[in-house]
């Protein structure tokens, strides 16, 4: 111990020196911060970079960046990162609203996403996640996730200053800003890169690179195969021969995180996005980031370091950014990424595809399963409850969950790939499939709500679907996300079989763009657009101004009907009434019975309805209907 406690000694020393040298006096501010947080980044260092010869000194270049980088923070950000430390629990208002678009496809540009800063204060959003919005290779670049500069905005977006100006005015509106962070990953344009492969020093290990074949093949044992359609394997070839790790498209090289200056190139890249404006990071990819030899090398226990490495910094120099993981693995492993030193926002793929898979089999039980059993989160963390994203739908549930119910998880998976892309008898989903392996079945769904809950076919309760979906992830607790041209029901873009930038990734048909018609129909409630927009707003309202809904804490209810979801919201604070939600997702109307509701005082306020209900006459939902009822216990 007495060794450990010199070493830390001296590499503070050390890194306070280097932080003086290139930062000049630090001022107090920082000197605090530093106090609290170089012992567990130091540590966190051991851990990962071992007795390496360069750790110590790529540490104290890291401190010394970091102190740099305070230094040249705004005082606007430096105002909110101490208001920000007096609420630290900020997004867990039940006013958070987030709304999520591809810059180009929305609003054409970044000066297009400043024109619709008024409509969006309007819907309600207090969080606005602009996709990949940096400079990538032309033509196919996964949709912006090939980065090949994160201090440069894709010229046809705007500008790094443009990004800056508005992230200043959407604070001022009330809206954090919210962007991709790829750090698995850059793309093989990237100035790293070409310093790499042309083995410049100081950057030839910043990849994982192979003269022959093998170390990947050695590697190819254990790790999956992404993306089989772009090349098999986890590595493709370079143009003299060797081989370079990517895990997913032939043009997204592996960064080499068992190198620590790639650690501290990639805490440099994310303070500088600090100082620019931006308030939460998605960290993309997370489960993919260290490699270890005779490993699948996915949710490694150097990931949750590394990212917990990343954290310390940020709290130096950037308090109030936050970190929200992308993890779409086994639900048991999606829980381990978030934590306050982690992240502290996370998606919640469960909750998504199993809401959809409700919707399919009008039967609640496995949602209901996963919202007793897996919403619970650490203190100080929330879910960003979603309906669709831009992505795909992978059926992430658990297939011992599934079995306690009787349901074969491979065959349901099956099942509900069928049923949304439109091949199950009598489906009202008009879905499409993506990387659908021909071979093993397995494939992932593709599509927008609204196409995806039956507007599109032209289905009877296709509105009412995609009501329920919103309401259910506007209740359960966190942030819920909106895909921004749902709230006017947006249908599917097959255009994008038309191009070849696109072509041959299906994904493209849930990114539509700019939905111009559906948008002017928003104000007319005879329309679809304007049904789907008017109940929306509706919902974005009540929750608004319902404290029960924040937070994250839910306690399941079982009205003992197979088609009723059932939970109770209390909020962040102690009172005497609850929020009971009640959703159905079966085709008919349910009642649910007076005995079943007998443990609540009678009057119960319905929040949308705006009227008392009299529980002692049991509660009818019509199909796809659903309450949210302001209750007091019986016992209160």
């Amino acid at each position: 111990m007495t060794h450990l406690a010199t070493d830390v000694d001296v590499d503070r020393t050390a890194a306070l020196a280097a932080a003086e040298d290139l930062a000049g006096t630090l001022d107090p501010a920082f000197r605090r911060r530093f106090d609290a947080h170089f012992p567990t980044l130091h540590g966190l260092f051991r851990r990962l970079y071992g007795e390496r010869p360069d750790a110590q000194e790529q540490l104290s270049a890291v401190v010394a960046e970091a102190a740099a980088s305070w230094g040249a923070r705004p005082l606007e950000l430096k105002a909110l990162d101490e208001r920000r430390e007096e609420d630290p629990e900020w997004f867990q208002s039940e006013r958070m609203l987030g709304g999520v678009c591809y810059v180009d496809r929305y609003a054409g540009s970044l000066a297009g996403i400043r024109e619709k800063i008024p409509y969006f204060q309007e819907l309600g959003l207090t969080y606005l996640h602009l996709m990949p919005l940096f400079d990538s290779p032309e033509g196919n670049s996964d949709g912006g996730y090939a980065v090949s500069s994160y201090r440069r905005v894709n010229p046809a977006l705007g500008t790094m200053a443009e990004l800056t100006e508005l992230a200043a005015e959407l604070r001022l509106a009330g809206i954090s800003l919210v962007v991709d962070f790829i750090f698995n990953h850059t793309s093989n344009e990237h100035e790293w890169a070409r310093k790499a492969i042309a083995g410049e020093p100081g950057y030839e290990d910043f990849y994982l690179i192979f003269p022959d074949r093998e170390m990947p093949d050695a590697y190819e044992q254990t790790v999956r195969e992404i993306f089989p359609d772009d090349h098999p394997g986890a590595f493709v070839q370079l143009e003299d021969g060797r081989w370079i790790w990517a895990t997913f498209y032939h043009f997204q090289w592996d960064l080499n995180y068992a190198n620590p200056a790639v650690f501290r190139a990639m805490a440099g890249e994310m303070l500088f996005l600090a100082n620019r404006g931006v308030e939460i990071l998605r960290m993309d990819a997370v489960a993919f980031i260290w490699k270890q030899l005779g490993t699948t090398c996915e949710s490694l226990p150097e990931a949750h370091l590394l990212l917990q490495a990343f954290n310390e910094v940020l709290r130096m120099a950037a308090p109030s950014l936050l970190f929200k993981s992308e993890a779409i693995v086994h639900p048991d492993e999606v829980i381990q990424y978030i934590s306050p030193g982690e992240c502290q926002i996370s998606y919640n793929p469960l909750q998504m595809a199993l809401t959809w898979e409700a919707l399919a089999t009008r039967d609640a039980r496995l949602l209901q399963q996963a919202l007793e059993r897996r919403h619970a989160l650490p203190d100080g963390t929330a879910w960003v409850n979603y309906v669709r994203s831009h992505d795909d739908i992978g059926w992430t549930f658990a297939d011992e969950d599934a079995a306690e119910l009787g349901i074969d998880g491979f065959g349901h998976r099956r099942f509900l790939n069928d049923f949304y892309v439109g091949r199950f008898p009598g489906t009202f989903a008009r879905g499409v499939p993506f990387q659908e392996n021909p071979k093993t079945g397995d494939a992932r769904v593709t599509g927008t709500t609204a196409s995806l809950a039956g507007i599109e076919a032209g289905d009877a309760g296709g509105v009412d679907r995609v009501i329920l979906a919103h309401a259910i992830a506007m209740s359960t607790g966190g942030i819920p996300l909106l895909y921004l041209g749902d709230e006017v029901a947006q249908l599917n873009d097959y255009g994008f079989r038309d191009d070849p930038a696109t072509a041959d990734d299906s994904r493209w048909v849930n990114r539509p763009a700019y939905p111009t018609e559906r948008y002017a129909e928003s104000e007319d409630p005879t329309t679809t657009a304007g049904k789907v927009f008017a109940r929306m707003s509706e919902l974005v309202r009540v929750r608004a101004a319902t404290p029960e809904l924040a937070g994250n804490a839910l306690v399941g209810f079982d009205a003992h009907l197979p088609s009723v979801l059932g939970f109770q919201r209390s909020g962040e604070e102690e009172g005497a009434s609850v929020v009971l939600v009640l959703a159905n997702v079966g085709d008919d109307l349910v009642l649910v019975d007076p005995l079943t509701l007998s443990g609540f005082l009678p009057e119960a306020w319905d929040l949308i309805g705006l009227e008392m209900r009299d529980l002692t006459q049991g509660l009818a939902l019509p199909p796809h209907g659903f309450v949210w009822l302001r209750v007091i216990p019986a016992h209160a």
